[in-house]
């Protein structure tokens, strides 16, 4: 079942066309992956998911039905451009942001007192935003964005301004709030992360969905059948196949590495056993574009 759906939204700013008969289908429990160039009406959906702003046309459904006003407080949102007070201190701040997320008071400080302890960060507590880092105002956004423990999550750029081992922290609390039941719409130009984390994505480009589908499916669906072999090393390299060629080779102390093209009408058993005629093959793998090298390649064809 999808927890969130567009249907057909279509939306223009003064002549730009933003979103031009956009669909996407986010399944429940599932991390999401919205995708695409700086312009491309990533954030204006985004922004109409979250009724921040409407459709001229199309619709949004939460759970089957047409997503309504109260529907909001369903949804946590962690914006690329940050939204915090930075005269305020922590503490004040978030419990008055959890209120207006529907929380009274003492169930805002007892959860933010939990979330501060969970990363360490009790100390911070009375001290103004403006005093933190970039990656420690994030941690502050971040725990906002979840306080209310929203069905829907939405974050947007949430790596931005950490350092590895902070955003291998924030990386391990998304994939945490996917196994307990959320679903989670990830958008970033960050496609290493695409991979370790989305189950589905969607690419918009210049207002329309351009890719959309498994990550796993899309990336089987872009292979080129290209093969890395290691072989035991030696000085000549027959292969008993004219079409299967070879279109790199590295010879190291200890093995012959080699890259390989195949035709698609060779079976991998196949090619395994023309190759098994005259190497000694130590090592075989397919090689599976990146996510970087399918978006890029999608987005260049538009």
């Amino acid at each position: 079942m999808n927890f969130i759906e567009t249907e057909n939204v279509t939306k223009q700013f003064a002549g730009h066309l933003a979103l031009n008969n956009v669909s996407i289908a986010v399944p429940s429990g599932s991390i999401f992956g919205l995708l695409g160039p700086n312009g491309a009406g990533k954030t204006t959906l985004i922004r109409i998911i979250n009724r921040i702003t409407a459709p001229d046309s199309g619709t949004v459904r939460m759970g089957g039905r047409t997503l309504q006003p109260a529907d909001i407080f369903r949804i946590g949102y962690m914006p690329e451009e940050r939204g915090l007070y930075k005269k305020m201190k922590v503490g004040e701040q978030a419990i008055y942001l959890s209120q207006l997320k529907g929380l009274n008071y003492q169930t805002a400080k007892t959860r933010l007192k939990q979330w501060f302890g969970k990363f360490e960060i009790e100390d911070w507590w009375n001290r103004k935003l403006e005093e933190l880092s970039k990656g420690m105002q994030q941690k502050i956004q971040f725990i906002i964005t979840v306080i209310h423990d929203p069905e829907l999550l939405i974050f947007d750029e949430p790596f931005s301004g950490f350092d590895p081992v902070n955003a291998d922290l924030l990386k391990n609390e998304i994939l945490q709030l996917k196994d307990a039941g959320k679903t989670i719409i990830f958008s970033t130009h960050n496609m290493a992360s695409v991979e370790e984390i989305c189950d589905e994505i969607a690419l918009i480009n210049t207002a329309e969905v351009v890719l959309a589908g498994q990550v796993r499916e899309i990336r089987q669906r872009n292979k080129t059948n290209t093969f890395s072999l290691t072989v035991a090393p030696q000085e000549n390299v027959n292969i008993h196949n004219s079409e299967i060629q070879i279109i790199e080779r590295k010879d190291t102390a200890f093995a012959t590495e080699l890259r390989i093209l195949k035709p698609q009408h060779i079976s991998n058993s196949a090619m395994l056993a023309i190759l098994g005629q005259s190497l000694e093959i130590l090592s075989f793998n397919e090689e599976y574009p990146t996510m970087n090298e399918i978006f890029i390649k999608t987005v260049s064809n538009k």
